[in-house]
């Protein structure tokens, strides 16, 4: 008895270091990651072990591909040549598959030949295939190209070998295109038209064969002969590849983790010595541990070594014992069979001219168990790590993933998936991994990467030609900055009809800082109301005080009578003096009303139509000032001297004159856009002989009004025009503004969904929806550092359920519409300061624009574009642009306390 326990206790110490337990596997898991990060970056990764190689396949399936296409699958003793029919012909279910199939065998001298031999024997029998299956040879045909060896991808239709693996030693094609070896054959047999569309690992077209089925499948893993896995990366990390919107799949080629000595700890002396014999020595170290190739040769080293010892067989070892590939891994996998799995070994052990007693039989199975079970728990240590990886990429505590997996030794082997699948699970318990066998392999996986291949084109060739007139050439923007500056001139002589209302604010000097005292501001622009305090003390710019209340304006008022209106405003005023204790000062008031009004005199506005959305009755034709004097005389609680009424736009140069003397150009880019600008009084016909220059309020708005841009309006212009409250009216400011730009967006989107281009052809009742996609969805949408899986957020709290293609595809339709708003307001400016420039008679002109409004401040890129244009536009003028940081309410106080400096 004690012998045998001893002789059990030396057996165990055997297999000792195969035994991996959760703290060796999370340790694995994570060297794995490490190198996984190392082979994604450019910088390291020419020295990395695993090579982590970009595929150019940028989505899986979504169940639209079709077509039909040739597929060739090499990656093996033999090669398939395939027709298949993706969602062809009658009585084939909805994203069905057909496929006719044929498989040719290779020479056993062609794998250690010359590389044109073999592919001269492929595009052959290709055509051997074309003619069996009576397929047209004067037909085009696309062509799906399966190669199962690591190849550099430059792109999805060219792959440079790195190296060969399994039994494959062929000459002249290491470091060359296997792609153009393969239509160099072609050639060379001749009578076929053929084109290569996609070459893919057998990895990836695994993972594309399941996510035809599946959607959530986003990893790809073999387990056979060979084993490799691949997986969708955030191309923000495949730094091998130019960009970083959407995903990209990696083909890690992970046989080679362990070749820099990352696993030496956990390699056993048998391993060595597998390695040391095999065709390879020192490279696919991991591969040698878990695969196919291998795994049965582990065995036969382990079961060779205790019979040697005297733990087996008595320590008989027979010749075939002692020969290299004599136990298979279909040996293991039948010693392991539930119900017959000790017969087989024996049956197995006999035929290799050994004599074993039962607990030999029992010792055999338990070691062939050991290696398997160190293979499948490896193969989850990785599998976890990409994972892991994965879930970190889009910020999930969950992750809900299906994995698909092809190769015989998990077809076959009886226990390793479930061993597999426990593990994992076991690795990563708060993620749902489901596993899916690859259903005709990786040959219908390459004709989908094709199909899918040939749906993005067809899809980024559609998406481009909507989007393309919202590109605005620089021919384009020199007519909007002609027709500007011709309605500017046109609206200073009072030319009827002018587009450009060209207002004078009676606004004729700018602060020079010698402002003091204490003013009230009322500030008007929007959906808010804003009252003000703000006290100067002189010759002390930075310590102006300001004290303000905000107050919601409902759309009722907004769109309810005049007097309801103004009543309201007048009971802001009230609430904020009360506020502030002031309610029986008499302080005078700057009145900042942002709508287009005809000035008689600073203190008075004629309102000449409403915008951004008010509609109040009784107003138009009427002075705003009156109406607010009248509001606040039947509230009869307190006095005001309102002493100057000024447009928002006059508001804010102001403001920021104040901080900057150059600055003469007031731009307002937020929900509604306007600019002006300090103009030659010579120039005005309604001017006062007194003065120099005067502020003019352009109103530039309504440039377009007369059919000028309609040359640059687009269909879905057109619509937003035709849905807003003053159809025909302020065309520019529709094409510029924070109030139009996401409705735009909306019906880009609305109709590239309906061509099925977006959100899989599905027209959600949000989409539907008028004024849903708000502008700032925008900014959110267009920031450099938002991830394209927040995008999706962002689209999901819309109702609108995005894959990572749509997003950007929306993220494109923002930049676009947002891009031309801003080159759009860049040819205005640069139409106002040549203007100023040549008012003044400079060669060279430098000069601020002082800039408020939520487009301008807080859109990620529509300063610097809209920058970028005025630069190019109006070479001859240096214009800097002041964000103003007080707005409007603080240049009406300004403007009010300069009247009183000036007087």
């Amino acid at each position: 008895m004690l012998s045998a326990f001893l002789k059990k206790k030396k057996k165990d110490l055997f297999l000792y270091a195969m035994r991996l337990h959760d703290d060796q596997l999370e340790d694995i898991s994570a060297r794995f990651q490490a190198e996984m990060k190392k082979g994604l970056s450019a910088e390291s990764n020419a020295a990395a072990a695993v090579k982590m190689l970009p595929t150019h396949v940028r989505s899986t399936p979504d169940g639209s591909e079709r077509g039909q296409f040739l597929a060739l699958d090499l990656g093996g003793s033999k090669f398939k040549v395939l027709q298949v029919k993706v969602r062809e012909g009658m009585g084939i279910r909805k994203g069905g598959v057909e496929m006719e199939e044929k498989i040719y065998p290779i020479p056993k001298e062609l794998l250690i030949g010359r590389g044109t031999e073999l592919f001269d024997h492929v595009s052959e029998s290709l055509k051997d295939f074309l003619q069996e299956k009576n397929i047209n040879l004067e037909k085009t045909h696309p062509l799906a190209f399966t190669f199962s060896f690591p190849c550099e991808q430059p792109t999805l239709n060219q792959g440079l070998l790195l190296s060969w693996s399994k039994n494959f030693r062929l000459r002249g094609l290491q470091g060359k295109d296997v792609v153009q070896s393969l239509k160099g054959a072609i050639e060379r047999t001749g009578g076929m038209n053929v084109d290569v569309l996609s070459m893919v690992n057998d990895t990836v077209a695994t993972m594309m064969t399941c996510g035809f089925d599946d959607q959530r499948c986003e990893v790809g893993l073999i387990i056979g002969t060979g084993t490799n896995a691949c997986y969708m990366e955030a191309l923000r990390h495949v730094d091998l590849v130019e960009g970083d919107e959407g995903q990209m799949c990696v083909n890690t080629e992970w046989g080679g983790f362990g070749d820099d000595g990352a696993l030496n700890e956990y390699i056993t002396e048998f391993d060595r010595d597998v390695d040391a014999a095999s065709n390879n020595p020192g490279k696919q170290i991991f591969e040698k541990m878990v695969s196919g190739m291998y795994l049965g040769e582990l065995v036969r080293l382990v079961v060779l070594k205790m019979a040697k010892v005297g733990l087996l067989f008595d320590g008989f070892v027979s010749d075939a014992l002692r020969t290299k590939g004599k136990i298979t891994t279909a040996n293991v996998a039948a010693m392991e069979e539930y119900k017959t799995g000790l017969k087989n070994t024996r049956d197995i052990l006999t035929g290799l001219g050994l004599t074993p007693s039962q607990d030999d039989c029992i010792a055999v199975q338990h070691v062939s168990t050991i290696v398997s079970f160190r293979s499948s728990n490896l193969v989850a240590a990785c599998l976890s790590a990409i994972l892991t990886r994965i879930k970190k990429n889009r910020s999930l505590r969950t992750l809900t993933i299906t994995v698909g997996v092809d190769g015989t030794v998990y077809k076959t082997h009886p226990q390793y998936p479930k061993r597999l699948h426990k593990v994992v699970r076991r690795l990563l318990p708060e993620s749902h991994v489901r596993f899916v066998l690859s259903d005709s392999g990786s040959s219908k996986g390459a004709a989908l990467v094709a199909a899918v291949a040939q749906r993005l084109a067809s899809r980024r060739k559609q998406v481009d030609e909507t989007l393309f007139p919202f590109q605005m050439s620089q021919e384009q923007l020199h007519l909007v900055k002609s027709r500007m500056r011709a309605d500017l001139e046109a609206g200073l002589k009072n030319k009827n009809p002018s587009t450009i209302k060209m207002l004078p604010s009676f606004v004729y000097h700018t602060p020079d800082g010698t402002e003091r005292g204490k003013y009230l501001a009322l500030d008007l622009g929007g959906t808010n109301f804003r009252a003000l305090l703000v006290n100067f003390k002189k010759g002390l710019h930075q310590n102006t005080r300001l004290y303000h209340k905000i107050y919601t304006v409902p759309m009722e008022i907004m769109q309810g009578t005049g007097e309801e209106l103004f009543d309201h405003l007048a009971q802001c005023v009230s609430d904020f003096l009360d506020y502030m204790g002031m309610k029986n000062a008499h302080l005078p008031a700057g009145f900042t009303f942002s709508f287009p009004c005809e000035q008689t005199a600073i203190d008075t506005g004629t309102l000449l139509t409403w915008t951004k959305g008010f509609k109040a009755t009784d107003c138009e034709g009427h002075d705003v000032v009156n109406m607010l004097r009248e509001a606040i005389k039947r509230r009869n609680e307190f006095d005001l001297d309102i002493a100057a009424v000024v447009n928002d736009t006059v508001g804010t140069m102001m403001s920021c004159a104040y901080e900057d003397p150059e600055c003469e150009v007031g731009l307002i880019a937020g929900t509604g856009t306007n600019v002006c600008y300090m103009e030659d009084v010579r120039n005005i016909e309604k001017r006062d002989a007194d003065a120099q220059r005067m502020c003019i309020n352009t109103e530039w708005g309504g440039l377009g009004d007369d059919g000028s841009l309609n040359d640059i309006i687009t269909p879905y212009d057109a619509e937003v025009d035709q849905n807003s409250l003053h159809p025909g009216k302020q065309r520019f400011e529709k094409l510029t503004s924070g109030m139009y730009l996401g409705e735009i967006v909306r019906q880009v989107l609305l109709d590239l969904t309906r061509g099925g281009l977006l959100f899989r052809g599905h027209v959600t009742e949000a989409l539907k929806t008028p004024g849903i996609f708000e502008t700032k969805y925008l900014s959110q949408i267009e920031s450099d550092r938002l991830a394209l899986l927040q995008v999706r957020s962002i689209l999901q709290q819309l109702g609108l359920d995005s894959n990572c293609d749509d997003s950007i595809i929306v993220k494109e339709v923002c930049g676009a519409v947002s891009r031309r708003a801003a080159q759009l307001v860049g040819a205005g400016i640069a139409a106002v300061v040549d203007k100023i420039r040549e008012n003044r008679g400079l060669e060279h002109l430098n000069i601020t624009v002082g800039v408020d409004g939520a487009l301008y401040k807080l859109h990620p890129h529509f300063s610097r574009v809209l920058h970028d244009t005025a630069k190019v536009l109006a070479p001859l003028c240096n214009v800097s642009f002041l964000p103003s940081e007080e707005g409007s309410g603080k240049g009406a106080a300004l403007i009010t306390a300069v009247m009183e400096t000036k007087n």
